[in-house]
Order: C-alpha cells, then structure tokens, then sequence
C-alpha cells in the first residue's frame, strides 16, 4: 500500500527550524492521522492483559520478520469475543497512533478477529440462509414462554460457573422454580451431538422452559452453536427453548432459532423467573387496574343512578303539576267553592221534579185504569168463549173420576188403611205388630195400634 503525506510541515523545508519534542510528536501524529484503516494479520507475542485496572490489552503483532506494538482498548476487547494468548494468528483491523509520553508508535485496533474466521462466518452466513428459507427463524414458528414457569430444564455444562449463576439467579428471584440439569459439552468437535442429545432429555423431563446456556468465548469456541444439527434440534423442540450465550457482538444460529434470546445465562434464568418484588409489582398493577376499573364501573353506576334520580325527580314534580292542576281546576267548580249553591240548585230541581211527577200520576193512573178495565172485558168474554167446550168434558170426567174415588168405596162401608208415613197399606207384611195405623172411613178417620198381623 503506498500513501502521500499531505501536511507541508513534514516536507524538506528550505529552511529549517527546529522543534521541540512535543512538536515533533505533534507533527508526527498528524501525519499519520491521514492513514487510512488497516487490517493487519499477524501472531500475538509478549500479551499482556487485560490490564487490572483498565482492562485494555497490549502486545506485539508480528509475523517472520517484522513486529510492532498493538494495543486493544477494553470495550473492543470485550466486544469481539476473543480471548488473546501468545501464539494465537489474529487479524486486527485499526489505525496508528502515536504516544506523546513516550514518541511510541502503536497499532490501536477498532476490531479483532482470529485468522482465518472469515470463511466460517461465511459457512454460518450460508446455514443462516438456507434455515430462514424453510422458515425456522420466523417469529410465526416460535412458542410462546409461560411468564411464570415453575419447572426449568437447564442444559449447559456441568463443569465452570454457568451452572451454578443460573441456579443462584433462580434461587434468588424465585425459590419455588424447580430446576431440572442435563449436562452436555458446549465446546468442541463432539459438542453439536452431545447437545441434541441433552435437548431431548431435558424435554422429556417435561418442563416449562429450557435454558441452553454457556460462557462467553471465541466465535470457534461458539461454533457448536452455529452448527445445523442443533439449530434443527432446537426449532423442533416441544418445549421452547431459550438461549442464554455469554457473548454480545455475535449472535449465533442458535439465537435466532431460538424460541428467545438472551445475552448471558444469567439473562436467560432471569426472564423465566420473575423476581418477588416484580411479582409484587404486577400484583399490586393488577389491583391498581382492578380498583381503576371498579371505580370506573361505580362511576358509571352513580351517573345512571343520578340520572334515574333526576329523571324520578321530574317524574313526580310533573305529576304534581298535574295533580296540582286538576286541584285547582276542581276548586273552580260551583260545587265545591259554594256548596250550598250545588244544594239549592239540587232542592229546586228534585221539587220541579215532585211537583211534575204529582201532576203526571193521576193521568198516568186513570190512563192506566182505562186500559186495565178495556183488557179485563176483552178477558172475560174470551175466557167464556175459551171455557165453554171444556165444561161439558169436564161435568163427564169428573163422573169417572167420582165412580173411580176411594171415598165412594168408603161410602159403600169399607174403610182405608194407611202407615204413619200416608201410604196406603195393602199387605199386612207392610205393618209390624204395635205399629200405629190410621183407618179412614167415609167420614172421618180412626187411629189403630195393630196388635197382630196375619198372612
């Protein structure tokens, strides 16, 4: 790479003037300000970091026949993910700089890699493509989280501190959360297998939610992450899957297939357990809600009950008025502002009354006289007319009827028995002895105690 110095302070002067240190550094530091960004490859040698108190990192870059001083400030250190050693082949992308302190050229890294981790960010870039064109990343293909759950299934290793921040963390926010540990590699050639494997034990512990969670490292280190076997395993899984891995700049396949993704394990233990006083928030925002609602709903009530009021109110002042109304309209009436008038005016029209009623009857009776004396003619002359068939029938059936008469029999000397109760005895079992009889005769009756009965 070739590059021109612009500032004409650093061009052979005709003239010469000298310069202090401090301007010399100055002049040295503009210079090369107008370097542009490299990215340099080389191995680390003489690290040492991160320093105690700034956790910034320094060490020599160099390759078979060239070195030069490298330092990387602590947030880049932290942000890539990589854990420098001597030995390891990095590449750092970065601009020089010069210290005034000393006159000491440095190569100040923006970004750091390790070598050669292009082509398998490339290889992950590929899988991340093919696993979002069948649709395993979408946000439809995700399940939901319980806000709640009570029963973790933790897949991690069982060696290092990540095991024991993600119970201590459960522990602290949510003691009653049971926690269900399946232990697997989570570096290393063999670390995808052994992951599906502790995926489907820990879902058949049937949980609410597994944390699949490790430490931050290098993007090698992270590599079983990225790899499709545990991306498939984790996407088909029957309960959701949370991933927990401890780095920040990268995000692996796993993240993104991932039912969530948190940053740290510990991040990951905090969102499925609540902590007490979160819970007591959410608590007491559900009763603010609930008095809110309630208060909104009596609210409404005392409104409609106002409303009714009102409106009973006007009810009863309108049947008021009413009633009001026909008092006064009945108070204008004759009879009741001067009832000796309505009596006066009564006792004169009941006399007319009288007197018309005294002077119709006589009429009304001799009329009615006339009309009675013309029917009871007209009667009596049809009543002869109507009678005289009939007597001459009359004079011969009432011969019959006399032949026929008992009492004609009594008249010839027989007599008639008859019980206490009028009926005519005619056979002697109809009586008992000592029974009281009457006996009838042609003129008049015996009375007769029967002292003997015989067939």
């Amino acid at each position: 790479m070739t590059w021109t110095v612009p500032d004409a302070s650093v061009k052979e002067r005709k003239e010469p003037e000298p310069l202090s240190v401090s301007e010399a550094i100055i002049v040295i530091k503009e210079s090369i300000a107008t370097i542009p960004l490299l990215t340099v490859v080389g191995e680390v040698s003489g690290f040492r970091g991160p320093n105690a108190r700034s956790g910034h990192c320094y060490f020599d870059l160099k390759d078979a026949s060239a070195s030069m001083a490298a330092i990387v400030w602590k947030g880049i250190y932290l942000a890539s993910g990589v854990k420098l050693r001597d030995g390891m082949k990095v590449q750092v992308t970065g601009r020089y700089d010069v210290y005034k302190g000393s006159g000491k050229l440095s190569f100040v890294a923006t970004s750091l890699t390790v070598a050669g981790e292009g082509d398998l960010r490339q290889k992950v870039a590929e899988l991340a493509k093919k696993l979002e064109r069948e649709g395993l990343m979408d946000e439809d293909h995700k399940r939901s989280i319980p806000r709640f759950c009570t029963r973790i299934g933790v897949v991690t290793s069982l060696s290092g501190s990540v095991i024991e921040d993600v119970k201590r963390t459960l522990a602290r926010r949510n003691p009653l959360v049971e926690i269900e540990v399946t232990g697997t590699a989570v570096q290393g050639e063999h670390a995808p297998a052994t992951i599906v494997r502790a995926l489907g034990v820990a879902a058949s512990t049937n949980p609410d939610a597994i944390l699949l969670v490790r430490g931050g490292g290098s993007f090698e280190d992270l590599m079983c992450f990225n790899d499709e076997s545990v991306a498939r395993a984790v996407a088909a899984s029957p309960v959701p899957v949370i991933s927990g891995i401890g780095h920040e700049p990268d995000v692996t396949i796993v993240d993104i297939v991932s039912d969530r993704r948190t940053s740290t394990p510990t991040a990951a233990a905090e969102s499925v357990a609540p902590s007490i006083s979160e819970l007591q928030m959410a608590f007491n925002d559900r009763v603010s809600r609930l008095a809110g609602a309630m208060e909104a709903i009596l609210s409404e009530y005392a409104q409609v009950t106002d409303g009714a009021s009102r409106r009973a109110d006007l009810a009863v002042q309108n049947n008021l008025r009413q009633w009001r109304i026909r008092f006064e309209a009945l108070a204008e009436r004759k009879c009741l502002s001067d009832p000796m008038y309505l009596f006066v005016s009564r006792r004169t029209d009941l006399l007319q009354t009288e007197q018309r009623l005294h002077d119709a009857l006589p009429l009304a009776l001799e009329r009615k006289k006339q009309t009675l004396g013309h029917a009871s003619e007209r009667l009596q002359t049809a009543g002869t007319k109507l009678l005289v068939p009939y007597e001459g029938q009359l004079g011969v059936m009432a011969g019959k009827l006399e032949a026929l008469s008992p009492l004609k029999v009594l008249g010839r000397g027989y007599a008639l028995a008859v019980d206490s109760c009028g009926h005519v005895l005619k056979r002697s079992r109809d009586v008992q002895a000592g029974q009281t009889i009457e006996v009838r005769l042609a003129e008049g009756s015996l009375a007769a105690r029967v002292t003997e009965v015989a067939e």
